[in-house]
């Protein structure tokens, strides 16, 4: 593999030379749409290259994780889409002799050192935009690939944990990224195209398509029911198979253009800024060999139903569906997905009703135990441009975790990072000053900090976010 840097590529194989000297791998990964792609390209690496392994799923990957882990009898442990963070503390263990550690990872390092650690921020590339821990867990792969095959058709599945992971913000993906979905399309197992860029296109009734796609917010359609009826109705189109509304997939190029220039057009006599009317054109990223109509078929449909697995304590169900479980599985997904669709749908209406709180440079809410923990960042992120929500400054969630923590989520926007925002660095700062820890990316972060510190923990956020944007 060529990309995306040669220095990586090299770091790439040295870790996949520890792998196959190892007895057998415990390989640990993250719960995330990114986390569980990491997971499954790395178990589909280490099963073909024949190296014995077990699989292990944590949704925070703290000291005590990681002492559990250490406990183990395993001499080699693979962590993919995290460990960067916690390198001060696997170092500790590795110093021990507990364990030989390799990681795949792309979120900022700690402070710490190892021989086997691939992160594309240590070769200069962007993890928040550039490559995703499914990236990195691919680059890995291609070099773990036995001389009989290549590993290229893993790079279907990359695409989705990186679309997963927010870094197709900007319409399409960018720097690495980039070149493992051109190594996707060579392989056959991944098509590009310009389409509109709603989220849906393959599952959602197009009234649906409409009203929910708030990404660039049309007056009289997004969020509106009526409304998006009444712009269907306007249309010389059939747009009804029988009493059923028909979905993007459905219709013919025809019918799509005829759809997408009255979106523009209502877009544009509304006062939408030209800037965001681009934003309704997109790059798609589309798995071929999945079924038509499906999540599987759309690599963004296909990272939410990986969300709505794990974030409720059913890694397993992801994991199966990533590695080709078409029966049992993915019917479990999907009901698990439409649980989660319920959950998001009643934390969002909690926000828009209970509002956020305002300080000099950032947002918040706390919902306490009203929303999960596992997906309060995610509608933390939904919540941004509603009504009462700013789209101009970063929101911060509160959410209860048990034992005494609290879960802190941030999000932040494209905008806001090219202005100099790091959440990564203020989640990190901001939660050990109280007594707890974090990290992330600088467009998303996260946070554990000790029940009843959030006032102390968000002054300190809202002082980080000012000096970083002044």
């Amino acid at each position: 593999m060529d990309a995306p840097v040669p220095e990586m590529v090299d770091r790439a194989a040295a870790c996949a030379d520890r792998l196959r000297a190892a007895d057998e791998v415990l390989l640990a990964s993250h719960i995330d749409a990114d986390g569980l792609t990491s997971a499954a390209i790395a178990s589909t690496a280490l099963e073909r290259a024949g190296i014995p392994f077990e699989t292990l799923f944590s949704k925070q990957l703290d000291e005590e994780e990681i002492a559990s882990i250490a406990a183990t009898e395993y001499d080699t442990v693979l962590f993919t889409d995290f460990g960067s963070g916690q390198l001060d503390i696997i170092a500790e263990h590795e110093a021990a002799g507990d364990f030989t550690p390799v990681i795949a990872d792309h979120h900022r390092p700690a402070d710490a050192e190892t021989e086997f650690h691939l992160n594309p921020l240590l070769f200069g590339i962007d993890g928040s935009s550039e490559l995703s821990g499914a990236g990195a867990s691919y680059v890995l792969a291609r070099a773990l690939e036995p001389a009989t095959r290549d590993n290229r058709d893993l790079a279907g599945l990359t695409v989705v944990g990186a679309v997963g992971d927010m870094q197709a913000m900007d319409g399409e993906l960018v720097g690495a990224n980039a070149e493992i979905v051109a190594e996707g399309e060579a392989a056959g197992v991944l098509d590009t195209g310009t389409d509109l860029a709603l989220y849906g296109k393959q599952t959602r009734p197009l009234p649906k398509l409409l009203e929910y796609a708030t990404d660039v917010r049309i007056p009289g359609i997004s969020n509106d029911q009526n409304g998006a009826l009444r712009f269907l109705d306007g249309l010389d189109l059939e747009l009804k198979s029988g009493s059923d509304w028909r979905r993007w997939v459905d219709l013919t190029d025809d019918e799509r253009q005829t759809l997408a220039s009255a979106l523009v057009q209502r877009a544009v006599e509304s006062g939408v800024p030209p800037g965001k009317i681009d934003d309704l054109v997109g790059t798609t990223y589309t798995l071929p060999a999945e079924e038509s109509g499906t999540e599987l078929r759309d690599a963004s449909e296909f990272s939410t139903l990986l969300n709505a697995t794990a974030r409720y304590e059913r890694a397993d169900v992801g994991l199966a569906v990533c590695l080709g479980n078409r029966d049992g599985a993915l019917d479990r997904a999907q009901t698990l997905l439409s649980n989660h669709r319920r959950n998001l749908s009643e934390g969002l209406e909690w926000v828009k009703e209970e509002g956020v709180t305002r300080e000099e440079h950032v947002q918040w809410f706390d919902a306490g135990d009203r929303i999960r923990e596992t997906i309060v960042g995610i509608v933390a992120g939904m919540a941004v441009g509603t009504s009462g929500v700013d789209r101009d400054r970063p929101i911060v969630a509160f959410a209860e975790k048990g034992a005494d923590e609290i879960k802190v989520s941030a999000r932040g926007t494209a905008r806001m990072t090219s202005k100099g925002l790091d959440l990564s660095s203020v989640m990190t700062t901001a939660s050990q000053a109280v007594g707890g820890d974090g990290g992330g990316h600088n467009v998303a972060a996260g946070a554990t900090i000790p029940e009843g510190t959030q006032v102390d923990f968000i002054d300190r956020v809202d002082e980080l976010v000012g000096t970083q944007l002044s």
